[in-house]
């Protein structure tokens, strides 16, 4: 299984890429992950909400595939343990699902066209976490559930 992260901008916080590439790294060695970067709209400071969440959401669909199972990141998900979330990943791949794709929405959340098209949604915590530092909080849980899945120490130190 092929799992992706689609993100909605580039990040300018240099400890975010430094963490992200540490656990970019580390997961190569349990599944073929990859990050998308999606830029944001043209002249989006000027853009209502709505259409800026309409646009950025006209983008991010381009880069799915109708057989892609898609997990919004999202305040409205439902949250897991880590424990939960690796039995979540190992039912995905049970399943013979080729592409799990999580998405996290730019600043604003997602548009009513994103949640049509998502199989699922997940929130990685109640609190509120930037864009930007989801995609290092994000690859950390998912290191963090690979480790679980093959009963490594990672998850009790």
């Amino acid at each position: 299984m092929k799992i992706k992260l689609v993100v909605v901008g580039q990040t300018n916080m240099k400890f975010v890429e430094a963490g992200y590439s540490e656990f970019f790294t580390r997961l190569k060695h349990y599944t073929d992950f990859e990050m998308i970067v999606i830029a944001p709209p043209k002249n989006s400071s000027k853009l209502e909400f709505s259409e800026l969440k309409n646009k950025e959401a006209e983008s991010i669909l381009t880069k799915l595939l109708p057989s892609d199972f898609v997990v919004l990141l999202d305040e409205k998900g439902v949250e897991y343990s880590s424990m939960e979330f690796a039995a979540f990943l190992q039912k995905r791949m049970n399943s013979g699902v080729k592409n799990l794709v999580f998405v996290v929405g730019g600043a604003f959340g997602f548009s009513e066209k994103m949640y049509e098209r998502a199989n699922s949604k997940l929130s990685l915590s109640k609190m509120t976490f930037s864009h930007q530092l989801i995609r290092l909080i994000f690859a950390e849980q998912l290191y963090r559930a690979f480790t679980i899945l093959r009963n490594e120490k990672y998850h009790n130190e």
